[in-house]
């Protein structure tokens, strides 16, 4: 078991989050969390990269608490995050991003092999090295995004609703570099609210109401479960 969480609480002031949240991801997986807007999937990846602490319950990678780490220790650890609404720097070039990405490693030549797969990943980001990340178009920076957090060398790759604001085919593009990253060995923790693409492309699931996980299984028999298909793969709605 590379990532485990047991009975996750967390607090935003006197406002509970997430009421006992357990989720458990094997290496080389692809697992992701669905629910509504406030169900607690973003706050759960914040916990697990250390951006918020828990209130009670325990956080393991690789056997090891990460509950005292501070989150810089963490992406040091192997755990990386592509944040929900892309966060890149738009007033640095695409470069700098990427290489900022990598700010913990001093392996100088792992570096470039790595900037070179993200470009072979994403081949229009080696085009446009040298231009400001913040006049990239919204699949662009959300190519960056990626690309930066795979510059940590990350075990565990955290992606928050990849999928938000994009094109259909600019989607489906992103999902199967998804796909190719973990068939690289990187295991991924996906939230997303595009939740047919997700269970298609996922091994496992999770569903998340009102900081609570709900249900578990199998992508395929999410996929098949009435309950899912009405309440997220319904006639009529954006597969959301």
């Amino acid at each position: 078991m590379l990532l485990k969480i047991e009975n996750l609480h967390v607090k935003y002031g006197n406002v509970e989050a997430l009421h006992g949240v357990d989720l458990e991801v094997d290496e080389g997986e692809i697992v992701t969390i669905l629910g509504a807007n406030g169900a607690g999937k973003s706050t759960t990846l914040m916990a697990i990269s250390g951006l918020v602490k828990p209130s009670e319950g325990t956080i393991f990678f690789d056997g090891a608490s990460l509950n005292p780490l501070p989150a810089h220790k963490i992406v040091a650890g192997g755990i990386a995050q592509a944040p929900e609404g892309r966060r890149i720097f738009g007033t640095l070039t695409v470069k700098e991003n990427l290489i900022l990405g990598g700010f913990l490693s001093r392996d100088t030549a792992k570096a470039n092999k790595t900037l070179k797969w993200i470009y072979a990943l994403f081949p229009v980001l080696e085009e446009r090295f040298d231009q400001l990340a913040g006049t990239l178009s919204g699949g662009e920076q959300q190519m960056l995004a990626i690309g930066r957090a795979l510059m940590a060398h990350p075990r565990i790759l955290l992606l928050d609703e990849p999928s938000l604001g994009l094109a259909p085919l600019l989607v489906k593009t992103i999902f199967n570099t998804i796909r190719e990253i973990n068939s690289s060995g990187v295991t991924i923790v996906l939230v997303e609210q595009n939740a047919r693409a997700a269970l298609k492309l996922a091994h496992r699931g999770y569903v998340m109401e009102v900081g609570n996980i709900i249900l578990k299984d199998s992508a395929d028999r999410l996929l098949a479960n009435p309950d899912v298909q009405n309440a997220y793969l319904g006639r009529g709605r954006k597969d959301s």
